[in-house]
């Protein structure tokens, strides 16, 4: 059984994070609203303060596919 409490926690934190980060929210849902093909490559920058930025990416894989549906059928 689901901990009510803990699930209202994490609501929250997700909507605070959707409330800061509306163009980042926006940007997920155009890009994946249409499926994401294998070959498809992914690509992240994170710069911190001070730093030089570092950039890492991926190319989806079949299995990489395969993951993210058992993901989304798993139960919450």
């Amino acid at each position: 059984m689901k901990n009510p409490a803990a699930m209202m926690k994490i609501m929250g934190a997700m909507n605070k994070f959707k409330s800061n980060h509306p163009k980042l929210i926006n940007f997920f849902q155009v890009v994946f609203s249409s499926g994401i093909p294998e070959g498809t490559v992914l690509e992240i920058t994170v710069t911190k303060p001070g730093q030089e930025p570092m950039t890492a990416n991926m190319k989806v894989l079949e299995s990489d596919l395969e993951l993210m549906e058992e993901l989304k059928n798993m139960q919450m």
